[in-house]
């Protein structure tokens, strides 16, 4: 039985459940249930129908609130897969780092248009990176303090999620220099990432090792389930670009954060509105049992 969570940015109100409800009945589905999760804020719709029929019946609502339609079993996931930049943290950290290279306006056009898939994530980063060569490895650290921000409710859900037992990885295309203190910082069990070659205090323009694109996250995803002795059903992967289709696709539950339109499309919801909380009222969690930020 599919259960619908409705999830208001700003304000949810009775008013709101019942149009949702109506528009699953006049496309011929019984609602049997509806409960707050968070007065005003999430509520729990259950009904009759396939997930994709929900899906579409209430699809014109996307557009004022994040809805995630998804099998009521097995709701809160004991694995979390998630992307960092853009997703994790509010920026892309490449971009950032352009910047004190002099080149953020040239390099940010290129993650933005390998992000929506327009572009070969390998063959790109390579080429960003190239373009860093000489720039003095101070600058990571620098980059790292004055722009690395942590997204809203992103310590919330995963300090929730680890409360409950649930693994917690991050995985970025991005660099370890980022993803290991934000991993730290954030609450996550470890991080998996790509290396930046330093040698002589500055950035040679090279990465070292196996690159984390698409494939390498979707891997992650089968072998974290794989180690843990895991369903599909138990897994959520969240992520913002086209690198993160793979893993979003796979998991259990994939989620689209503010995303490109290609991810968007791909995932079983897309949070629009809200921030990273929306996540765990996604899996039934009020606020009351939220660990701390």
């Amino acid at each position: 039985m599919p259960i619908t969570t409705l999830i208001a940015a700003d304000s949810l109100k009775g008013h709101d459940i019942d149009a949702a409800a109506d528009r699953l009945r006049d496309a011929g589905l019984a609602v049997t249930g509806r409960d707050w999760i968070e007065e005003g804020v999430a509520a729990d719709l259950t009904s009759g129908g396939e997930v994709s029929a929900v899906r579409d019946a209430l699809s014109p609502l996307e557009e004022t609130f994040d809805i995630v339609v998804q099998p009521e079993g097995h709701r809160r996931k004991m694995l979390l897969i998630s992307d960092m930049d853009s997703t994790m943290i509010t920026v892309e950290c490449i971009d950032e780092l352009a910047d004190y290279a002099g080149l953020k306006d040239e390099i940010s056009a290129v993650t933005e248009r390998a992000m929506r898939g327009e572009l070969d994530f390998v063959e790109a980063l390579r080429g960003r990176v190239k373009l860093l060569e000489g720039l003095e490895a101070s600058a990571i650290e620098q980059c790292r303090e004055e722009r690395v921000r942590t997204m809203p409710g992103a310590r919330e859900l995963v300090r929730t999620m680890r409360g409950w037992g649930a693994q917690c990885i991050l995985v970025s295309g991005g660099f370890h220099h980022f993803a290991d203190p934000v991993a730290a910082e954030i609450g996550f069990h470890r991080a998996v990432a790509n290396r930046l070659a330093v040698e002589d205090d500055r950035l040679t323009g090279a990465v070292t090792g196996d690159i984390v694109d698409s494939a390498a996250k979707a891997r992650l995803l089968a072998d974290s389930m794989a180690d843990l002795g895991l369903e599909t059903t138990h897994s959520l992967a969240v992520g913002d670009g086209a690198n993160d289709i793979p893993m979003i696709e796979a998991a259990g539950l994939g989620i689209a954060y503010h995303a490109k339109p290609k991810a968007a499309a791909a995932a079983d919801a897309a949070i629009r509105h809200g921030d990273l909380t929306a996540l765990l009222y996604a899996q039934g969690v009020p606020r009351s049992e939220w660990a701390a930020g």
